[in-house]
């Protein structure tokens, strides 16, 4: 068995990879021969991580999004898709972060990432449990009001462009809203990048709730 399945699918840098290889001392060339080999995947600069073919386990592109820039937490149409609440596939996999927004290209998919403030990060973001490997994902009220916030063009004045952009634009599952947090909407919107959007699907959810 090789010594880097006890590594697993986690992302990891060249100290973990010394640690694994405690004999070598030239850990950027024995990296870089793994990397030849096959066995490991170069995402950036010093991180990497194992093959499927050496562990025989699916790669978490959620799990490595978390890992190649952050904090960030998964969100907009990756995590809407993730729950279901989103007929389209997302092959892009967003993320939201305090940092510099940045994108990354890699061997493993495509990674964006999108700058928001330090008081509206932490809101409506939880630990998602897959086959006990952990990643912060956003709920999916914090995933929509993110998807809100940074897609161009999006202007909710009335109820009826809140109907018409769910429905039409993006083709949520309606019916999903009726369990939504209204604490999470409520503490998004007062940090939010579009603060008046985000009142009004606030109104139009209580307004649905209550025909």
């Amino acid at each position: 068995m090789s010594p880097l399945t006890n590594i697993g699918i986690v992302p990891f840098d060249l100290n973990v990879l010394s640690s694994v290889y405690p004999e070598t001392k030239h850990i950027v060339e024995k990296a870089r021969r793994l990397e030849s080999d096959g066995k490991i995947i170069r995402l950036k600069k010093g991180m990497y991580v194992v093959s499927p073919e050496e562990t025989g386990k699916v790669l978490n592109r959620n799990l490595i999004a978390n890992h190649i820039y952050g904090p960030s937490y998964v969100s907009l149409q990756t995590a809407l898709r993730h729950y279901g609440f989103i007929p389209e596939r997302v092959h892009l996999i967003q993320s939201l972060t305090t940092k510099h927004s940045r994108s990354f290209e890699t061997p493993v998919g495509s990674f964006d990432y999108k700058c928001c403030s330090k008081e509206y990060f932490p809101i409506g973001v939880r630990l998602e449990n897959d086959n006990d490997i952990t990643y912060l994902i956003a709920t999916p009220e914090k995933a929509l009001c993110d998807l809100i916030n940074y897609s161009k063009g999006v202007n909710l004045r009335f109820m009826k462009d809140v109907a018409l952009y769910l429905e039409e634009d993006i083709r949520f599952d309606m019916d999903a809203l009726s369990e939504f947090d209204m604490d999470i909407l409520e503490n998004c919107a007062i940090y939010s990048r579009k603060s008046q959007n985000i009142n009004t699907l606030i109104k139009y959810i209580k307004h649905e709730r209550y025909i």
